[in-house]
């Protein structure tokens, strides 16, 4: 796991090649498309050097980092059931410790990716009234960010061992799990959010993720506006990563989080890039709308990402309309 702090400095890593978006069925294959890097095992001269590769990543450096993962698992249960068992009605303190535990394991996990993970910039710190805003590749941006800023978040509930951890250590903290499916759970989360940001003792910023759902590191899609709509102060931050090693885009709709972790396991690093942006407000005379579309500029600006307009999560789940085709179709012409 590597850690480096370098506020002035710009990405160096090789960006991928934008291809041009000429439909929604474009928008929603290359949006959601996976990445991996290119192979070059069925050359005859580097096919020794892959095999050999496999060995490595599967039988050596696979092992350690299961090892390394159980040993996390181990200090971090040790230390937070008596935290949380003992504290009970220490709600301050309790929260306090918990996301300390919470921020080590997630250091633990990106570990066990060999994890070179580069912020730049000044974090948003523990104060009042802050939201981070950022763009969404995979479920691991929670843990990228989460090893270095205690923070809770709001994001979408999750079946099996992740559900489980959600719901009991994630929530504890002060996170907010939604089914976007539920219309009571839309408004539950907005009121939730509010209280957040109202609160007196929430002296840490509430992540949002305002796409809604994962993109595959090469664009950025529309800000929903409910994070800009809470009078206060948006932290925006920009992650990108380079899939040199392994293509960080999970895509939940074919793969589960646990393949997804194994395909990283078995990687040879996960490397990325944080970059925390100057804080925001929403100026005289702007709407939560352009307010929601100007953070979105400065992400997708800072980590080299093309802009498209469209709501990702209705491109991902939903059969787009031919009323919507010829919407997209205009913006293109235009």
């Amino acid at each position: 796991m590597s850690k480096v702090n370098n506020s002035g400095s710009e990405m160096d890593l090789d960006r991928p090649l934008i291809t041009e978006v000429t439909s929604v069925d474009d928008a929603v294959t290359l949006c959601f498309k996976s990445n991996p890097p290119e192979t070059w095992k069925r050359n005859i001269y580097l096919f020794p050097l892959w095999c050999l590769g496999v060995i490595i990543r599967y039988l050596i450096l696979f092992p350690l980092r299961v090892m390394v993962l159980i040993i996390g698992w181990i200090i971090f249960l040790a230390c937070y059931i008596p935290v949380h068992v003992i504290l009970q009605g220490h709600d301050k303190l309790r929260k306090k410790l918990e996301r300390s535990l919470v921020k080590l394991m997630c250091g633990f996990f990106v570990a066990s990716w060999s994890g070179i993970v580069r912020y730049h910039g000044s974090g948003p710190g523990n104060r009042p009234k802050q939201v981070l805003v950022a763009n969404h590749t995979t479920m691991i941006d929670f843990i990228v960010l989460g090893q270095a800023t205690a923070f809770a978040a709001t994001m979408q509930k999750h079946p099996g061992w992740v559900g489980l951890l959600q719901s009991t250590v994630l929530e504890s903290i002060g996170c907010i799990w939604f089914n976007r499916a539920e219309a009571e759970d839309r408004k539950l989360v907005a009121r939730k959010l509010r209280e957040h940001v109202e609160g007196p003792d929430n002296d840490v910023p509430i992540l949002i993720f305002p796409e809604g759902t994962c993109v595959n590191n090469e664009y950025t899609l529309m800000f929903r506006k409910s994070a800009f709509e809470l009078g206060c102060t948006i932290c925006p931050v920009a992650i990108k990563y380079n899939n040199i090693f392994v293509d960080a885009f999970w895509n939940s709709s074919k793969q589960s989080f646990t393949n997804y972790l194994l395909r990283l396991m078995t990687s040879w690093a996960l490397v990325c890039d944080v970059w925390y942006l100057e804080p925001q407000n929403l100026q005289p005379g702007e709407t939560s709308i352009e307010f929601a579309e100007r953070v979105k500029d400065m992400i997708s600006v800072k980590a080299g990402l093309k802009k498209l307009p469209w709501d990702g999560y209705y491109l991902k789940y939903s059969h787009p309309s031919t009323k919507h085709q010829d919407i997209v179709d205009r913006d293109i012409a235009v």
